[in-house]
């Protein structure tokens, strides 16, 4: 998402910060989201630049008052206020509002953290499980049995908000399940104005390194650094640092490529 479509993602997220966050607040905005994506009549007249705002706003009151709450109905008609470059945006924008959403809600039940450990944890095990990620990803199975099959894995084992994504990430919206978990990810840390690391090391670190390295990074980046550590037997020595879409490669393997470069050029 960029340019206008980013600033109009903006102000629909300050609308987001000025309502009383329920539970129910992100499934109706994702929701919405999906309508939107079985609509391109809609989409279109919602996202038109050149219809007046006044219209657009009209004709979302008309659909959907009484459908939604005052809430979601706030921070969509702020959404359509706005100018998007693609008739998609609005409801990719919709859906980021609606993760922003569960993660306030989680956040004020002070679970932020044991989501965000259980959505990291789901994806390492999905990844670990082929037969798993394949079944959770064939579009020749209907969308209600894959999303029985992964609430099935969390039940009585996860929070509601983490079944809820999970679902969610089942039907992806044209993401990959383990993309989608990790864009929640990036949102609940988000949220405590963090980012994620992800750490690859050759054996598991103690709670010690864990908190030195994550005090080293955020003295780095200067935020709250959250470790998502990956045993990688590949890994040989050394720690592996992934920071979006930065890299800090200290691994022995790392070390040996780059002589071997230097040897060659």
């Amino acid at each position: 998402m960029r340019g206008a479509s980013q600033e109009s993602l903006a102000r629909a997220e300050e609308a987001l910060a000025g309502v009383t966050v329920s539970e129910g607040l992100g499934a109706e905005l994702f929701s919405v989201a999906k309508v939107l994506d079985g609509n391109g009549a809609l989409r279109r007249a919602l996202t038109d630049p050149a219809r007046p705002v006044d219209s657009k706003t009209g004709l979302v009151q008309q659909l959907f008052s009484g459908k939604i709450s005052a809430q979601a109905l706030e921070i969509l008609t702020a959404a359509v206020s706005g100018r998007w470059v693609g008739s998609r945006d609005l409801g990719d924008a919709l859906d980021q509002l609606s993760v922003e959403a569960e993660m306030a809600a989680t956040d004020n039940r002070r679970r932020l953290d044991d989501v965000e450990d259980e959505l990291f944890r789901l994806e390492r095990v999905v990844a670990a499980e082929r037969s798993l990620s394949d079944k959770l990803s064939d579009r020749n199975i209907p969308l209600a049995p894959r999303q029985e099959l992964i609430r099935g894995l969390l039940q009585s084992k996860a929070d509601a908000t983490t079944v809820r994504l999970a679902e969610r990430a089942v039907d992806g919206r044209g993401r990959s399940f383990a993309a989608s978990l990790r864009s929640y990810q990036v949102a609940a840390a988000a949220r405590r104005n963090a980012s994620i690391a992800t750490v690859r090391v050759a054996t598991d670190l103690s709670e010690a390194d864990r908190t030195r390295l994550a005090e080293a990074l955020g003295r780095q980046y200067g935020r709250e650094i959250q470790l998502n550590v990956i045993v990688d037997p590949e890994v040989v020595g050394g720690v592996r640092v992934d920071i979006g879409d930065e890299v800090i490669d200290g691994t022995i393997a790392a070390r040996l490529d780059e002589a071997q470069r230097r040897i060659a050029g």
